[in-house]
């Protein structure tokens, strides 16, 4: 267990103090409401480090759905003291990366670098996130970018269901919004409605910079109290609305394709339920890997489908558990009926306790598996702090996975794995079905 303690005074900074792996997790927050985290890795030579927002799309109104992602894009073409192209030379030309993504709740700016480089990954993140141009002649060509990037989900099936299958789940919430936005929100953003989102939600109270490596936290503290300590606390990020309740049933969309793309869905406590845990567990064992019952089932038994998995993802207020099967379209019916009963008879009879303990040791060497990559650790690092929780050692995380019991998981498993309870969305063809028993 750690133990947090007050750490010697830093300028315009509180701190706290833990233990954790190989190394020492600490936090400080600078006085406009900056988080700092840093993780120490002595064991290498490497930093990855990053700068999150606590904004998304699940934060944007509906008629410009897709600003932060765009914005996102747009910070890359320009700041005041870089160009587009000295931006990309910053790093690569010392070997490092420089990466972004927009999720439903927060946009993420990271870096990998060696460690003697982690000054100039900050100068740069910082420059990003703090000074973009957001030029007019710039938007109208990442505009088409963007359009191009949702060409791509709309030629991508196994990609497209997933958006359509949220957009059906959470009607007109920002939860089913798309990460891109859609074609007619994308073509009627402007450069006002980025430069007022990034002075509305890239103030201090909703940053985060993370680091994990070989480091010293209190020269990174130093680091971002230099670059980010005089920009204004700003305006916390808007409250999402609770979701209403989801929609289930069998939903078709039409579209010309070789197979069926088929998912399966129901929504779960968000991201702070101790339910997470053993939701987490049933998903690995009913379709994580090739032991897991639908592979064994659906692939390995009755050759319906190449893919078939369980997916998951927890949000602040509500998360996600499903399934994803990809198969010919005469045989969509049947992978549907195989399916849900497989659903039917998780939700009635749990998992074993032989099957269980098993499932616990795969969802732990994942886990520590995980953990071994820099970027993995800083990503675990932030999360805590974007959903404002406590810092988990690893040892804490993996009692958390141990400590679920056969009850919980029977428990869990009634809720959430009724087959009358999913929203089934396919798209493919609208073929003849076959026969719709196993």
């Amino acid at each position: 267990m750690p133990v947090f303690f007050a750490s010697p005074a830093l300028p315009g900074s509180v701190a706290a103090h833990g233990i954790v792996a190989d190394g020492e997790y600490v936090e400080s927050r600078l006085a406009n409401g900056v988080v700092v985290l840093t993780e120490t890795i002595p064991s290498v030579r490497s930093v990855a480090v990053g700068v999150w927002v606590r904004h998304g799309t699940a934060h944007e109104d509906a008629a410009e759905m897709g600003v932060s992602h765009l914005l996102e894009h747009m910070v890359f073409k320009g700041t005041e003291r870089r160009s587009a192209r000295e931006i990309a030379l910053a790093l690569e030309s010392l070997g490092g990366s420089l990466d972004a993504y927009t999720s439903r709740e927060h946009t993420s700016y990271e870096a990998r670098v060696l460690d003697e480089h982690l000054p100039m990954a900050l100068d740069v993140l910082a420059d990003l996130v703090l000074s973009p141009v957001l030029r007019d002649g710039d938007l109208e060509r990442e505009r088409e970018v963007v359009l191009e990037e949702i060409s791509t989900v709309e030629d991508t099936p196994d990609d497209l269901v997933f958006e359509l299958h949220a957009d059906t789940l959470w009607p007109a919430h920002p939860y089913g919004y798309s990460i891109l936005g859609t074609r007619a929100t994308v073509a009627a953003l402007s450069s006002e409605s980025l430069r007022a989102l990034h002075a509305s939600a890239y103030g201090g109270r909703n940053l985060i910079v993370a680091a994990a490596g070989h480091l010293a936290h209190e020269v990174v503290v130093d680091e971002v109290a230099r670059l980010f300590g005089r920009i204004p606390a700003g305006c916390q990020r808007r409250v999402v609305p609770p979701p209403r309740p989801h929609v289930a049933g069998d939903q078709r969309v039409a579209r010309d394709s070789a197979q069926t793309h088929i998912v399966f869905g129901t929504v779960t406590p968000g991201h702070s339920d101790p339910r997470r845990y053993p939701l987490v567990l049933l998903a690995a064992a009913f379709g994580g890997g090739m032991s897991s019952r639908l592979f064994q089932r659906v692939r390995e038994d009755l050759g319906l489908a190449y893919s078939v998995y369980s997916f998951q993802s927890f949000y602040e207020l509500a998360g996600v558990t499903g399934v994803y099967v990809g198969t010919r379209p005469e045989w969509a019916d049947r992978a549907v009926a195989v399916i849900r009963r497989e659903y039917e008879t998780l939700a009635t009879r749990g998992l074993g306790s032989e099957e269980l303990e098993q499932t616990k040791g795969q969802v732990k060497g994942q886990i520590m598996l995980s953990l071994e990559s820099t970027g993995a650790r800083v990503n675990r690092l932030a999360s805590f702090a974007l959903f404002g929780e406590p810092f988990l050692t690893l040892d804490e995380l993996l009692a958390r996975v141990d400590a679920v019991t056969n009850e919980q998981i029977a428990e869990v498993a009634g809720e959430f794995f009724r087959p009358d309870d999913q929203l089934v969305l396919r798209l493919g063809p609208r073929a003849a079905g076959g026969a719709a028993e196993a």
